[in-house]
């Protein structure tokens, strides 16, 4: 029998984490699997793990912490047996899909972590900076864990067939993988899982003849081989650098994203119009853009596009006083700053519009109005200035969903201010405070603090009296339209669509959408997760 279950995105965005396994005839338990991806909750997701009780039991100590303390404890355990658990197989390296992998290690996994050859690069960075989340600040202790997790990495090229386990008395089965380009960030890729379930034994299951039939073939007691693909997450149609996703050729059953189930993103001339209208808005009074954005793929982007507007305006101004040729523009991220190097290195993969832009002689992510920060003396020195003084200046700093990291300093600092401005250019899950400035700040500005909305960040509320934006398009994620077009693009339609990693709102939208195209195919059921 070939079983599906989740362990994360289920509830939310966040959490990513599958399993796909065969339990062999006779028995009660699974006897092989492989996870996809093992992912961090956050924001409500966390929170909402704890409030549901879902792990009590495997984490007394909760009862003796904060709420804040508790959910960040309930976004890093691991409460589901790995006993059969042949192999990790990750899509891509955002923390929202590898977040947990150093509590999956301690929980007693031993198996092979299997990705692609650039996620292999990036995966020991981004782990880097989740080890010193809730884990530990120990140096020697996170290059150990590091050093454990390079060891077991195995990189596998897109396009290649890769087995996992094959077919014996304790497996019941055997499974081959194989990643396609996902176009979501650099080395993205969903996942085909060909998998072949060993002789049912004529007796599982005559309660349900279809999940019968489906589980064991037609012939009562053959073998049965599916092929059953994780999307991930999917990268919109028209998103720079990398090369848009294409269908796979056969899926019997998809588990698929639906972050953005419930609409769609700006075109890519749209939202650089609108890009260019905001900056320049907000920049006329000498403030302060800042603009939280992911290490990995949004930045790199975003990079991209800024290259682009200084490219084309260059001695137009921006601001007044000031020629886009002249616009300063900061990445205060060493992460960010790692993973855009890595991008640079990896430039053979970027696709046929960023291969012209080389050509060109033309570096959209080294140009020279760039400057990295690195070293936190200098961050602080940054925030200080930027806060002090009318200088018109574009600040990305992460974490994207403004639960973290340098940009958090530069909110407090800020955020007060009517001249500064931010700028949001991905998702913002339920429960962070980006969600929250979305939620209760202004694209007007406010210019009091008695009469702004707040934002709750490190336990204090800051007044939100800084212009707050959102451009959709600039998000990683496919929109509806684009994940539409993976599902209709498959030759024949899936038997089974299951839909994860969104809100309820886009999950419910989106399995509309999904059975109005396929219902001239009432043999195709889409589900949502559970």
């Amino acid at each position: 029998m070939i079983n599906i279950s989740h362990h994360g995105a289920v509830s939310g965005v966040t959490g990513s984490c599958h399993e796909l396994s065969i339990t062999s005839p006779g028995r009660l338990h699974p006897s092989a699997g492989i996870l996809i991806d093992c992912g961090l909750f956050q924001g409500a997701d966390a929170a909402g793990r704890l409030a549901r009780g879902q792990i009590s039991k495997s984490v007394p100590a909760l009862a003796h912490q904060s709420v804040s303390a508790s959910a960040s404890i309930a976004a890093l355990a691991i409460d589901f047996p790995l006993d059969h658990i042949r192999a990790l197989v990750i899509t891509h390296v955002h923390i929202d899909h590898v977040g947990r992998i150093p509590y999956l290690l301690a929980a007693g996994f031993n198996g092979p972590i299997i990705c692609t050859e650039p996620s292999a690069i990036m995966l020991p960075e981004i782990l880097k900076d989740a080890l010193k989340i809730g884990f530990t600040r120990d140096r020697a202790l996170i290059e150990r864990v590091l050093g454990l997790i390079r060891e077991r990495v195995v990189p596998v090229p897109y396009g290649q067939w890769h087995s996992v386990f094959s077919a014996d008395d304790e497996t019941g089965g055997s499974l081959d993988i194989r990643f396609q380009p996902a176009g979501h960030i650099l080395g993205s890729a969903y996942v085909e899982c060909d998998v072949t379930a060993a002789e049912c034994d004529g007796e599982h299951g005559r309660a349900h003849d279809d999940e019968h039939e489906r589980e064991c073939g037609s012939e009562q007691g053959g073998p049965v081989n599916e092929r059953i693909v994780f999307s991930g997450d999917l990268g919109a149609a028209h998103a720079p650098l990398l090369t848009a996703p294409v269908s796979p050729e056969r899926a019997d059953r998809l588990v698929i994203e639906s972050t953005y189930g419930d609409k769609d993103h700006e075109d890519r001339t749209t939202r650089r119009l609108r890009l260019k209208e905001v900056l320049q808005s907000a920049l006329a009074d000498g403030g302060t853009v800042i603009v939280p954005a992911f290490s990995i793929g949004r930045t790199q982007d975003f990079l991209y596009e800024i290259e682009s507007l200084i490219h084309e305006f260059g001695a137009e101004p921006v601001a007044p006083g000031v020629e886009w040729q002249d616009l300063e523009v900061v990445v205060d991220s060493p992460l960010a700053a790692e993973f855009t190097r890595i991008y640079r290195q990896l430039k053979p993969m970027w696709d046929a519009e960023a291969q012209e832009v080389l050509s060109q002689g033309r570096h959209p992510l080294g140009f020279d109005q760039l400057t990295l920060i690195n070293s936190h003396a200098d961050h602080l020195e940054a925030v200080k200035f930027l806060a002090s003084f009318k200088r018109p200046a574009v600040v990305l700093a992460g974490s994207g969903m403004c639960a973290g990291g340098r940009v958090m300093n530069y909110l407090k600092a800020m955020l007060g201010d009517a001249r500064n401005d931010v700028l949001f250019v991905g998702y913002q899950a339920a429960g962070t405070p980006g969600r929250d400035i979305l939620k209760y700040g202004s694209n007007a500005g406010v210019r009091t603090p008695d009469q702004a909305g707040w934002v709750e960040l490190d336990e204090k509320r800051y007044p939100i009296c800084a212009r707050i934006h959102q451009i959709g398009g600039y998000s990683a994620h496919a929109g509806q339209s684009d994940l539409l077009n993976f599902v209709m693009g498959i030759p024949d339609a899936p038997r089974e669509i299951r839909l994860v990693h969104g809100d309820d709102g886009a999950k419910a939208a989106l399995k509309v959408v999904f059975e109005q195209a396929l219902k001239a195919k009432p043999e195709s059921r889409v589900v949502i997760a559970e």
